[in-house]
């Protein structure tokens, strides 16, 4: 299938005009705006409009383009509020997160000509506030609340939409955008097939089989293509006799349309510091992919964005995702009867959990790292200590032993007053010290739980519950992030303020609230 061009291709160096004149606040507005004729007769009209005496660059684009939604952003009314609707701070918390529900699902698309969004055959929940379309992993953490209220249609619909980006764009985008059509995000497809398997019966697994295969293979390509014809190393990385591990990847290599002012605005520092601008980009879009952007994880200073390397980083998160993935198709293609195929894919996970441990496991700090890599391939282990460290514990990996390591340097480091804090590292990017992530403090949880670390996990559950309850009371709203160093301090960091909804939030709330209903009723 054929989609437009991303918006800083349509729009040339109007798009480039209306990001650097600061026409709106967030970059990513721009970029969501659907123009009203098209693109080209828009051009057409800029270029002859704009040396005209008392041409108002802010008045042409509301002419010319209809303005994107903020979901979950409006008038007060007189209190807190979402769009139209107005937070009621005297009911419980759970019962604001499923009244929103409605708020924040949106029907089926209709396709519209020259807009960016990709359209969905299916209704689908975003996340809110700025982000007014689906989003990759954000949506695995928002179907565990809507398990938890019987909402299963709404898992049915957003699992065949992503099934759907796999069978037409070949994976699943970051988002469905025009401008995310370069890279994914974290690979958290499997856990929501084996999450509606839960439901639906083991036959689901059956279903999406063709799809998870597709993801499979998007994920551990290893050689692509440039326009010349040369070869290069795409998200696998060759370690360990030819076998080796994946890594995230974006081919383009300039400032994403959505972010455009902030990227351009690093040239000056990225030119202090000798650092090629194509490659800052291009390792600004790998780290987007991630699902961190930013963090401190991926620069190379430990501090300075600029010096951001991610693409020569090897994550461990992304790799235990795939280990999970090769999980998934092991006991899919069981179920169809095919045992080679299924021997096969249980082998590559076995592989795949022995480079894990041998990898990135750092006998002197007894945590799980990334690692970095170079042109030949050696590989050493980055410096920084994160939650990612966390996910062999979620995926069952680990080793006994590692896990009572992983448990003792979560609990004396990154146990915080309100919940677990992303990083040590405190650099004022929004994936760092001091901030707490829904998405991340489930990951924890749910690996403690695993290895029998109950009251360390739950500990970490009930303070970010009780922030969560206490920032609602006091605001009306459900966060992206939080500070969970100092609940009395609002979070902050990163390229845009921290926006409310929000749908992450909302089902790990309602998922670990009800972990503690069935622990107080046992």
């Amino acid at each position: 299938m054929t989609y437009p061009a991303s918006p800083d291709i349509l729009f040339g160096q109007l798009f480039t005009d209306v990001q650097l004149g600061h026409v709106f606040p967030d970059s990513k507005t721009f970029v969501d705006c659907t123009p009203r004729i098209a693109p080209v007769a828009i051009l057409a009209q800029y270029e002859t409009q704009k040396t005209e005496l008392g041409f108002d660059l802010i008045a042409f684009v509301h002419a010319h383009f209809e303005l994107p939604e903020q979901v979950g952003i409006g008038p007060s009314h007189g209190g807190p509020s979402h769009g139209d609707y107005v937070s009621d701070t005297t009911i419980s918390t759970t019962e604001h997160i499923n009244r929103l529900w409605d708020r924040l699902t949106r029907p089926a698309d209709v396709a519209q000509e020259h807009s960016s969004r990709v359209p969905l055959p299916h209704p689908y929940v975003v996340p809110g506030g700025r982000f007014r379309e689906i989003f990759y992993w954000d949506s695995y953490f928002t179907m565990l609340g809507l398990k938890e209220v019987g909402r299963v249609d709404l898992i049915r619909d957003m699992v065949d939409n992503f099934a759907y980006l796999i069978d037409t764009v070949g994976f699943i985008p970051n988002g469905n955008r025009t401008y995310f059509l370069s890279r994914s995000q974290p690979p958290f497809f499997a856990l929501m097939v084996e999450l509606l398997a839960e439901i639906d019966g083991r036959e689901v697994l059956v279903k999406y089989l063709p799809q998870l295969q597709k993801e499979w293979e998007f994920w551990i390509e290893s050689i692509g293509k440039d326009q010349d014809g040369y070869e290069y190393i795409k998200r696998h990385v060759p370690i360990a006799n030819g076998n080796g591990l994946t890594t995230y990847w974006d081919e383009l290599h300039t400032a994403r349309p959505e972010s455009y002012r902030q990227e351009i605005e690093l040239l000056d520092e990225a030119n202090r510091l000798d650092i090629v601008p194509e490659q800052m980009f291009n390792h600004i879009r790998v780290a987007c992919e991630s699902g961190w952007d930013f963090s401190s994880r991926w620069f190379a200073d430990g501090k300075t964005l600029a010096t951001i390397q991610a693409g020569k980083i090897c994550p461990v998160d992304l790799n235990c995702l795939l280990y999970g993935l090769e999980k998934t198709l092991q006991k899919a293609y069981f179920e169809v009867g095919q045992t080679k195929l299924s021997t096969e894919f249980e082998s590559a996970a076995f592989n795949r959990k022995g480079f894990i441990l041998d990898q990135c496991w750092n006998v002197k700090t007894a945590f799980f790292h990334d690692f970095s890599f170079n042109e030949q391939f050696n590989c050493n282990h980055t410096e920084a200590l994160t939650l990612a460290g966390a996910f062999p514990l979620f995926f069952n990996l680990a080793t006994p032993e590692q896990a009572t390591h992983v448990h003792e340097r979560l609990k004396a480091d990154f146990l915080q007053a309100s919940g677990w804090v992303t990083t040590l590292n405190q650099t004022g990017q929004q994936w760092d010290w001091p901030n707490g992530w829904a998405p991340l403090q489930w990951i924890v949880y749910k690996g403690l739980m695993n290895y029998g670390f109950t009251e360390t996990a739950r500990e970490g559950r009930d303070r970010w519950l009780a922030l969560n309850d206490k920032v609602f009371k006091a605001t009306g709203k459900m966060m992206e992030k939080y500070n969970v160093v100092d609940e009395t301090l609002t979070t902050g960091g990163g390229e845009y303020p921290n926006q409310d909804g929000f749908g992450w939030t909302n089902g790990v709330y309602l998922a670990l609230s009800a972990d503690r209903k069935l622990e107080q009723q046992s």
